[in-house]
C-alpha cells in the first residue's frame, strides 16, 4: 500500500520528503509532482526498481527514461553536449522540457536507449521535486505517469493512489500539477535539435520554430 504524503507546495515538509527519499533508496518506487505532470522515480541504480518502473509504465527497454537532475552541472555527468546544445540547455532550465542526448559512459547501459545510446534528461521546475532531488542527493529515474493503453497523464494524488496503490511505495501530494507531458526535443542526431513530442514546454521560449 503506498504512503500518501502531503505536502506544503511551497514549503515542503523536510521530515516527509527524508521519508521519500528513504523509500526510493530502498528500491521503491515513487509517483511525486512536477513542473508538466506526475511521474514515477526510482533510484538510478536500482536494477530491480527500473523494472517495476517499466512495468508499471507498460513500456520496454526501447522507451527512453529520464533522468530528473537538479541543475546543469549534474547533466554534465550523465550526457555529452557542446556548447551550442548548452546554450540551449540553459535557456530550457529549469523548466518543462526534456532532452534526448548521447549519455555518458556514468549511465548504465541498460538505462540508456538500446540501439542509440542516448538518454532522457531534464531540470524541473517545481519546489518539491527540486527538494526532494536535493535531500536525495543524486538524479532520479524517471518517466511521465500515463497508466498502460492510455494516452494523457495523470496529475492527481488522489487518483494516483487509487490506480497505483499496490504498485508504488509512495506518493507525494503538493497539489494538483498540470496533465500535460514536457515537450521533448532530441538532440542526439545532428546540428538542429528534432521535436520528438510537443507539449507543456513553449517552444519560443528557446527560439525555435519546428515542424
Amino acid at each position: 500500500m503506498a504512503q500518501l504524503f502531503e505536502v506544503h507546495p511551497d514549503n515542503p515538509q523536510p521530515r516527509f520528503l527524508r521519508q521519500a527519499a528513504q523509500m526510493l533508496q530502498s528500491g521503491g518506487l515513487g509517483a511525486i509532482p512536477t513542473d508538466s505532470s506526475y511521474a514515477l522515480v526510482c533510484r538510478l541504480e536500482d536494477k530491480a526498481a527500473v523494472e517495476a518502473l517499466r512495468r508499471v509504465r507498460g513500456v520496454d527497454e526501447k522507451h527512453h527514461l529520464t533522468l530528473l537532475c537538479r541543475d546543469l552541472s549534474e547533466l554534465a555527468t550523465y550526457a555529452m553536449v557542446d556548447n551550442r546544445q548548452y546554450r540551449l540547455l540553459k535557456l530550457a532550465t529549469p523548466g518543462p522540457y526534456t532532452f534526448i542526448l548521447p549519455a555518458t559512459k556514468e549511465v548504465p547501459r541498460r538505462l540508456s536507449h538500446p540501439s542509440r545510446r542516448t538518454i532522457g534528461l531534464r531540470v524541473p521546475d517545481h519546489k518539491t521535486t527540486q527538494e526532494l532531488l536535493a535531500i536525495f542527493g543524486e538524479p532520479l529515474l524517471s518517466t511521465t505517469l500515463i497508466p498502460p493503453g492510455e494516452t494523457e497523464p495523470m496529475n492527481d494524488a488522489g487518483e494516483v493512489c487509487d490506480r497505483l496503490d499496490h504498485a508504488l511505495q509512495f506518493v507525494l501530494d503538493a497539489g494538483a500539477c498540470p496533465a500535460q507531458p514536457t515537450t521533448v526535443l532530441d538532440l542526439s542526431q545532428g546540428d538542429e535539435p528534432v521535436l520528438v513530442r510537443p507539449g507543456r514546454g513553449d517552444l519560443q521560449r528557446l527560439g525555435l520554430q519546428l515542424d
